[in-house]
């Protein structure tokens, strides 16, 4: 495999030098657990209330401790924030916001000392509207518009979109071009957000670029945002009056998840391995099923496919084996590792979307960390974070928010920044240790009971039992990717498998079910056991999930 040179030089450039690396191991990812870390919500370096990578860098011990195998980096690119960052102005620049890239350099290399892999977000289906390209071509050079999808409207003066789509914000998928009557641009989010023209070999040519900057860099891999929506169907079909919005990741769409969107990324799959150390590529996308999932991670294309179909599935036993079987089915068959996720920073936070409280998100959280294959977290969870409701209006920042008939809203909700310490800034400001001042979103009062600070060296807290069952998990060759499941028999409601000598039970109702297991040494358990329910000779009480090594 090639090596390549240092990214290129620009403005704020670090200095030529090959990047550390942290031990390298052949197919890491395959049972990695990775940790999802919000930028402006994680740590705040330097006191403005809005987390940065200075505040990352020096809180990556935590994530060493609590025994993630990579820390996964939503977007921190020069953008003017119309989504939190999602409207790229410059691939290859940091925003001054979240530091500089001597920090992205420096917060690379200690976690590659700490045995901590760095990957990074790329939004490749859009860039933002003060990207250079995009300016030019709302100046009228022809070359840039052939960049993004400029098209003539419909009516007598084309004053009509080009078509029917919707956004996925809400409101209509195009925007007329200022100064241009009767054109239009697409958007299938926010009208900051232009879409790229795929089928253009100068974009194609810009991002293969942009991944080798950051790879020269020494990030291990890239979560690729909207990764089903890069190819539009031929002539921008009209949807014909439906309620797409509802059928988002159910249905067939002919802007999302189009065939043409796997030779990208067999493309892109060639730029990573020209890398040493196993540079790995992780799809966003939607897909009506687990099959369609599965065609993103064929063994030319990408590694990992975020599992949504699981995400979204409720607290019920029946519907979770549906999906778990479902999922290592179709991902077997492209010999592609399944991945699980209960939250991440465009969902209700599981404790709150699953309903039952701390105890379901703990029952949750253990059964996920029991299933084959490799698990994503998102910041928080491991503190058993609830989702935060009561926002007020005009703290919340969600574009969606601000739509009329756009989605709920409420992504804030998951963002608001963590809490480290017990007790708030000594200034008045409430950040809990996110930072000297404040936070830019509102912490609720009581956060510090949550924070890291108080949940260590509990054990029955919800960072002990996280740090406690992801160190069984790297010390039981059973679990990660080893052995397969295997169901055994239960009772309603209840899911029971076995991985070798491995026994996972987790109870979905709410009241103790009598079960009949194989059970030996209780491993670990969501909420405290009695002596005969650990030995497997009282009922599991509802809402609980446990690990025995079988005898």
């Amino acid at each position: 495999m090639t090596q390549h040179s240092s990214a290129p030089q620009a403005e704020g450039a670090v200095e030529e030098a090959a990047p550390a690396e942290p031990p390298r191991t052949a197919g890491w990812w395959r049972d990695a657990v990775i940790y999802q870390v919000y930028p402006r919500s994680f740590a705040d370096g330097n006191g403005d209330g809005m987390g940065d990578l200075p505040g990352i860098r020096k809180r990556l011990p935590h994530l060493a401790e609590l025994g993630v195998d990579a820390v996964w980096l939503s977007p921190f690119y020069a953008s003017p924030q119309a989504d939190a960052g999602y409207d790229v102005a410059d691939y290859r620049a940091i925003d001054p916001m979240f530091g500089t890239l001597h920090d992205a350099d420096a917060l690379i290399r200690d976690a590659h000392a700490l045995g901590l892999r760095v990957i990074i977000d790329i939004v490749p289906n859009h860039s933002s509207d003060q990207h250079e390209w995009f300016k030019r071509a709302l100046a009228g050079d022809p070359a840039a518009r052939e960049r993004y999808h400029f098209v003539p409207g419909k009516g007598a003066a084309g004053e009509l979109p080009p078509n029917d789509w919707e956004s996925v914000f809400g409101g209509p998928a195009w925007s007329p071009v200022p100064g241009s009557p009767g054109l239009w641009y697409l958007h299938l989010f926010a009208p900051e957000q232009p879409d790229f023209n795929w089928d253009h070999p100068a974009v194609r040519d810009e991002f293969r670029s942009v991944l080798r900057f950051w790879l020269d860099l020494g990030v291990d891999g890239f979560r690729i945002d909207v990764a089903h929506g890069l190819v539009k169907a031929a002539g921008l079909p009209d949807m014909g009056g439906t309620e797409q919005l509802k059928l988002l990741g159910t249905a067939e769409l002919p802007f999302f998840d189009q065939d043409g969107v796997h030779e990208i990324y067999r493309s892109w799959r060639q730029v990573l391995d020209e890398y040493p150390g196993d540079r790995v590529g992780v799809a966003e996308a939607w897909t009506p099923s687990a099959e369609r999932t599965a065609l993103y991670v064929r063994p030319d294309e990408l590694h990992q496919a975020f599992n949504f179909h699981y995400l979204n599935t409720g607290w019920d036993a029946a519907a979770l084996r549906e999906v778990i079987d479902a999922s290592l089915t179709s991902l077997g068959a492209v010999g592609a590792p399944a991945t699980w996720v209960l939250s991440n920073h465009d969902v209700v936070r599981h404790r709150t979307r699953l309903g039952g409280g701390h105890a379901r998100g703990r029952a949750a959280s253990l059964l996920m960390l029991a299933l084959p294959g490799s698990a994503y977290l998102y910041q928080g969870e491991e503190l058993g974070l609830p989702e935060v409701t009561e926002l007020p209006d005009e703290a919340r920042q969600d574009p969606s928010f601000f739509r009329d008939n756009g989605q709920d809203g409420l992504r804030d909700g998951c963002r608001v920044p963590l809490p480290w310490a017990e007790e708030e800034t000594a200034d008045g400001g409430s950040s809990y240790g996110f930072g000297s001042g404040g936070s830019w979103l509102p912490q609720p009062p009581g956060w510090g009971a949550l924070s890291v600070t108080a949940q260590t060296g509990d054990p029955a807290s919800t960072l002990e039992l996280y740090r406690t069952a992801l160190r069984l998990r790297r010390e039981r060759p059973e679990l990660g990717d080893g052995e397969p499941l295997r169901w055994l028999p239960a009772p309603e409601g209840v899911l029971a498998f076995r991985r070798g000598a491995f026994v996972c039970a987790a109870n979905t109702r709410g009241e103790p079910v009598r079960l009949d297991l194989p059970t030996g040494e209780l491993l670990l358990a969501s909420r405290p056991l009695t002596e005969q329910e650990a030995a497997g000779e009282a009922g599991l009480p509802g809402d609980t999930t446990a690990w025995w090594a079988a005898g």
